[in-house]
């Protein structure tokens, strides 16, 4: 089963899809003039925009949402995990995919706007509805949305529930089985109460955890701060080939810092969208823009948060790809023994520096972090079940998601940590595919909603969406959206 599920991960995800996430952000990072700095200051305004309504979330409970996803095992054990394989220049590529993946995120985000659609009295949209609608091509939509299922719903939701009963294990010796079971409790405790219910749990507790989990680096960063230029040295010679010790994972550190930053960010993999389609907003556009902040807060603040702490603390290892041949010893730096890839890291090395605290914090965060993650895969696995039974006025449908990721929660958190991380990545990988290929083929409408918006923004107006103005078609909830406005 591993060497299968190991084999079709090579496949997925193949130095063709490495170029392909790099070389869409940096198109779209080019067609966009660069957005994502030049509407920083905007985006951080438009974080508090819009009011949630029956139907719809505030901007902030979308981006509380979409942080949930982003927001989680990748940003403790994902990092990890490039690093111990990547070395230390993984980390400048996930800085590099964070900063043209905010880009790709705002197109993406802002096609899930123009096209979403209302079903079952709430807002759905995302990769599946702009393709069909967008491109007319449902069978591709279909495809994508039954991919989505499949991810989101059954390959995904293991490897954040693995670090969960993992970590929880490494701080208070818990049987994994045990954290199975109570985290589908609380799974079920709040999906059975709808998008609504886990708006208000996201909006609450993911800013608490990023900030809280953000405080504590900072104070280890402050504890040694005379290493952090030699730490940031480091992580750009190891990216660039320029450091010797590390020269044998040089192609590694590109392959592992692109698929762990993607994997964490969730740019261009078509999993945000989903959320963002679900924003009570009077511009796509302005969704886009939230879309690409949380971006930054993912990779450049929390990623790195664990980044820094690993190699300030020098509780890594790296492993040598050579290991096997003659002479070649199994790492290439260890300074985590006896430690298992993955959160163990991590605590080891708050540990170092808050003796008897640091494992049990990153247990908890690790919790939280994973927690409303899965939260996030479930919502994206209902709208894409939404999409496939728009015809069908039924939550049957619904249930059986539920039922089904109880299931996966309770078999990852048993499951070995590399089978649960392959399958994750190859969920991550298919979406991925899917998601590039469609937002390649449909830019013309999210950067023409670039152009609207900042037109209205230089004629001082609050700016207002209508699909005829820049020429889209099938955006037929926006009519709606304006009628609504204006009683």
């Amino acid at each position: 089963m591993e060497n299968f599920v190991s084999v079709i991960n090579g496949l997925v995800w193949s130095n063709a899809l490495i170029a392909l996430c790099l070389g869409t952000g940096l198109y779209f990072s080019v067609r966009t003039r660069f957005l994502q700095v030049r509407h920083f200051k905007e985006m951080f305004r438009l974080l508090f925009d819009g009011k949630s309504t029956d139907s719809g979330v505030s901007s902030f409970q979308a981006l509380s949402m979409s942080l949930a996803g982003r927001v989680g095992t990748g940003n403790i054990a994902g990092v990890a995990t490039a690093i111990a394989f990547g070395g230390p220049g993984a980390m400048f590529w996930m800085w590099l995919v964070a900063f043209l993946g905010a880009s790709t995120a705002f197109i993406e985000a802002t096609l899930a706007q123009i096209y979403k659609e209302k079903h079952l009295g709430e807002l759905r949209g995302g990769p599946a509805f702009y393709i069909e609608r967008g491109l007319g091509i449902k069978w591709f939509g279909v495809l994508f949305a039954i991919v989505s299922v499949i991810s989101a719903g059954v390959l995904l939701p293991g490897v954040q529930a693995n670090s969960v009963a993992d970590g929880i294990k490494n701080a208070f010796n818990l049987e994994t089985w045990v954290t199975g079971v109570g985290l589908v409790l609380i799974f079920a405790a709040i999906v059975f109460g709808g998008v609504k219910r886990i708006a208000k749990f996201t909006e609450y507790i993911v800013p608490f955890m990023a900030i809280g989990y953000m405080l504590i680096a900072v104070i280890i960063i402050v504890v040694d701060f005379k290493n952090l230029p030699d730490v940031i040295a480091l992580v750009f010679k190891s990216a660039f080939n320029m450091e010797a010790g590390f020269g044998a994972v040089f192609g590694l550190a590109v392959q592992w810092g692109v698929k762990r930053g993607i994997y964490s960010n969730e740019a261009g993999q078509g999993t945000a969208p989903h959320i963002a389609a679900a924003a009570n907003v009077s511009h796509p556009a302005k969704q886009g823009l939230v879309q690409s902040f949380s971006v930054y807060i993912d990779t450049l603040l929390v990623c790195s948060a664990t980044g820094f702490m690993l190699l300030m603390t020098g509780k890594y290892n790296v492993h040598n790809p050579d290991f096997g041949i003659a002479g070649a010893s199994e790492f290439l730096y260890s300074g985590a023994q006896n430690i298992a890839v993955g959160p163990g890291y991590t605590q080891s090395a708050m540990d170092s520096v808050f003796p008897g605290f640091g494992s049990y914090f990153v247990a908890i965060a690790l919790f939280f972090f994973a927690f409303t993650t899965i939260l996030a895969y479930y919502y994206i696995a209902e709208t894409n079940i939404s999409y496939l039974t728009r015809k069908f006025e039924s939550p049957f449908f619904n249930y059986v998601l539920k039922i089904i990721m109880m299931l996966v929660i309770m078999y990852g958190s048993i499951n070995q940590a590399k089978l649960a991380w392959d399958i994750g990545d190859i969920g991550v990988g298919l979406m991925a595919w899917f998601n590039i290929i469609a937002i390649i083929l449909l830019q013309k409408p999210a950067l023409a909603a670039l152009k609207d918006y900042e037109k209205q923004k230089k004629q001082g107006l609050d700016p207002v969406f209508n699909p005829e103005d820049i020429g889209v078609t099938n955006a037929h909830i926006w009519n709606t959206i304006q009628k609504n406005e204006q009683v």
